[in-house]
């Protein structure tokens, strides 16, 4: 080596020369391949991670699908069951409707049966709307048609209900179909 390119205290001066060949001025060949094995084992290490979270993720939404398919295939199971005792009064009267001879019993079993059906769906969260001399709102009634108004203060009101409107849980379930004054 030339002697301009070596410092004071014996160190060669890597700046002072283009030409100088060697790498004392490098660092260890082998710690940078540890450093580099570090950083790929990270690597692997974050990749694997990922594909597990994806891996994992892609289980859950498909659980979830499966779960949600279930529920909307069994959601009125209740209902439906709850209904059943409904049915079989229902066959019942029927029954006893083609042998009555007396008409006001066969009346009063009607009316229990279909009270009946309305306390089940009551009870299920179902509730009718009261529309009969209310303001025509359509957001929750449906216009069928307009007549003229026997009064001025029936102007704009619902005055008679062709479809009664149901809530559910207070959510509109069906809108009330009525006429309107004019």
């Amino acid at each position: 080596m030339e002697e301009k390119d070596i410092k004071v205290t014996g160190e060669m001066d890597i700046n002072s020369d283009s030409d100088v060949p060697g790498t004392t001025h490098l660092k260890d060949p082998v710690e940078g391949n540890t450093e580099i094995e570090k950083l790929e084992a990270d690597v692997a290490e974050t990749r694997d991670k990922y594909l597990r979270l994806v891996a994992e993720f892609d289980n859950f939404r498909k659980r979830t699908s499966k779960e949600k398919l279930e529920l909307i295939q069994t959601a009125g199971k209740e209902v439906i069951s709850a209904l059943l005792e409904v049915l079989d009064d229902a066959d019942r009267a029927q029954k006893q409707l083609e042998t009555a001879t007396d008409i006001s019993n066969a009346r009063e079993g009607l009316k229990l049966v279909f009270n009946k059906l309305r306390t089940i769906l009551q009870a299920k969260g179902l509730k009718p709307m009261e529309s009969i001399g209310s303001d025509f709102d359509p957001d929750k009634h449906e216009a069928i048609t307009e007549i003229p108004a026997p009064s001025e203060n029936l102007k704009g009101k619902v005055l008679d209900e062709v479809e009664k409107g149901y809530y559910l849980n207070d959510k509109i379930i069906r809108f009330a179909k009525v006429v309107v004054g004019k």
